[in-house]
């Protein structure tokens, strides 16, 4: 059996705790394997909803949050340069962060997705969904999911 070798990681984050934590080890992965590192963030396309008495365009649009998610793109990059990884890129794209992550791992052909997990309770996961499962379901690679560290592990029950 070939050892595993991953030659391109990828890391998606948003800039919250948990993908701090998943960035931390997709550096540490690139290190070890001398891999490039992809960092990708998407920012969500602003919802604008209209009651049916106002008119169709609304007189204000919500912030665009795309310059956020650019600078976590950007620190997160140096971050890793100031680790030692020297071929790392970014991409900021906007829209439903699971199909543009799934699309630039698979445009970049990727070895590896690095993403956190935010801990959504089942109920959260139910109505919101949750993007580290959908990346597993549908990333054209292996995918390690992050759990965050400041969450308390569950004691078993003696029994």
């Amino acid at each position: 059996m070939p050892d595993a070798a991953f030659h391109r990681i990828a890391v998606a984050t948003d800039g919250s705790d948990s993908a701090s934590e998943a960035v931390e080890i997709a550096i540490d992965l690139a290190r070890r394997y001398a891999a490039e590192l992809l960092v990708i963030a998407v920012a969500p396309l602003p919802a604008v909803i209209t009651g049916p008495s106002e008119p169709l365009v609304p007189a204000k649009l919500p912030a665009d949050p795309s310059p956020r998610y650019r600078e976590t793109v950007e620190a997160t990059i140096a971050r890793a340069r100031a680790a030692g990884i020297t071929a790392v890129t970014g991409v900021c794209d906007e829209g439903v962060a699971v199909d543009a992550i799934v699309a630039e791992v698979g445009e970049h052909r990727c070895d590896l997705l690095v993403v956190g997990s935010r801990g959504l309770s089942a109920a959260k996961r139910l109505f919101l969904g949750s993007v580290s499962t959908g990346l597993v379901t549908h990333a054209p690679c292996p995918v390690l999911v992050v759990r965050p560290t400041t969450t308390p592990r569950r004691a078993s029950s003696a029994r």
